[in-house]
């Protein structure tokens, strides 16, 4: 240890060093650029992880939506064409059969999917329009409604009852009211019938199709507001984490084929977007991407230690006539092996130190470079932990990669090394 703290070692190194500068800058650089490497291309790929969760941070990640089309195959008498509505009862009958089911939230929506203009929204002289949903309270465990202080979101009573109450979004509030205007306990008129407005929606962008002007009420209500019976429009459905959200999206169709006599082979009969497997894939090929750069940046952090070991090889080379006289005047062996191995070590250590802050510098840039962007990534960042093990093997690599000159260097007799022109 004291040897560490040697002054005389110290400058020995220095001078060594100094001797060969462009080949030590050019060997460094190999070592950094495989640590600049690896800190680049994990953060990013944790950019991307950190982007995606943000997008779909308000929607259940193994969720999926199901909606009825038109038949493609005649069945059971009935013929090519079929349109197929989904109903109420088909709720409970999904949860029955399919045990993966979490929540399953039937919808239905006015103005939405291009399905014409959206329902007109008055609050004295002023108007807009805007799309109306029909939902259940067990909506926003799958979609996550952050409502403003003051209000909530539809409940159990709102549907028993088919109260005439709605949440509205930022959008609503900001053209409906007045600036410092507290809209809660408001009235407004939705396709001429009075709505009391119960909440004020945040908007979170990525949650989905809807927007920061929709309008929420109860289901019940949408009911009699529109004439639409037990018909709905689609399904929003969370399956449990641990479970095979792509198989859950086929036992959901083949259940509802049955439900609706569908050709079981029908493939067009019933519509799908399975958010849960597009979540998957994402999550699937950053860690493809993190797992890459892991593999590049070892290879090519060793091969920049391999060639700090051989700048060493060539310098004891160069060094044989001083080692021997170092020898000669009672340096131990273990004496100039430590210095090899720590000039080996403290070139490594360098080079990662440089290649760490280059690392974290591009990841910043590109952070800053991204913000307010339309596009799914932020705060691409390395874990800690990560990052000191990246050195630590940097350092246990220099240390062996030093073992091969240092040995060379012990190897060489001081009468040998004497007699060196």
């Amino acid at each position: 240890m004291r040897f560490l703290f040697d002054r005389n070692t110290w400058q020995e190194i220095f001078g060594s060093i100094s001797k060969n500068k462009i080949r030590t800058i050019i060997t460094i650089i190999g070592v950094l650029w495989g640590i600049f490497v690896y800190i680049a291309m994990s953060g990013a790929a944790k950019g991307l992880d950190n982007g995606f969760e943000r997008e779909f941070e308000t929607v259940a990640m193994n969720s999926l939506f199901a909606w009825g089309q038109s038949t493609s195959k005649p069945y059971e008498g009935f013929k090519t064409g079929r349109q197929i509505r989904l109903q109420l009862g088909d709720v409970s009958v999904l949860q029955n059969r399919i045990p993966e089911i979490q929540y399953i939230a039937p919808r239905n929506a006015k103005g939405v999917f291009g399905d014409g203009t959206p329902p007109l929204i008055v609050r004295g002289q002023k108007s807009n329009n805007f799309a109306v949903y029909g939902d259940f309270p067990v909506f926003t465990s799958i979609a996550t409604k952050k409502i403003y202080d003051g209000g909530r979101f539809i409940n159990d009573d709102d549907i028993e009852q088919a109260r005439k109450v709605c949440v509205i979004g930022e959008q609503t509030q900001k053209e409906l009211f007045e600036k410092d205007e507290n809209p809660i306990g408001q009235y407004i008129r939705v396709d001429n019938i009075y709505f009391q407005v119960i909440g004020v929606h945040k908007f979170v962008p990525g949650g989905g199709f809807e927007t920061d002007g929709d309008i929420y009420i109860p289901f019940t209500t949408y009911q009699r507001l529109y004439n639409t019976g037990d018909e709905i429009d689609w399904l929003t459905i969370a399956a449990y984490d641990d479970a095979d959200v792509v198989q859950v999206e086929e036992d959901v169709k083949t259940v509802l084929k049955r439900i609706h006599k569908v050709d079981p082979t029908d493939e067009r009969a019933f519509g799908s977007f399975n958010l849960g497997e597009i979540f998957n894939r994402i999550m699937g090929f950053s860690k493809g991407l993190t797992f890459l750069s892991f593999v590049i940046g070892i290879a090519t952090i060793l091969a920049g230690v391999i060639g700090i070991g051989n700048i060493l090889l060539i310098s004891v080379k160069e060094r044989t006539k001083e080692l021997g006289v170092r020898r000669a005047l009672g340096a131990t062996p273990r004496e100039v092996r430590s210095q090899i191995i720590l000039e080996s070590v403290f070139l490594t250590f360098i080079a990662g130190i440089i290649g760490i802050i280059l690392g974290a510098a591009t990841l910043n840039l590109v952070n800053n470079l991204t913000q307010g962007i339309d596009f799914p990534y932020t705060n691409p960042t390395v874990p800690i932990p990560y990052v000191v093990g990246a050195m630590l093997l940097m350092v246990i690599l220099g240390t062996l990669i030093g073992l091969i000159p240092a040995q060379r260097a012990v190897s060489i007799r001081p009468i040998d090394a004497l007699r060196e022109e």
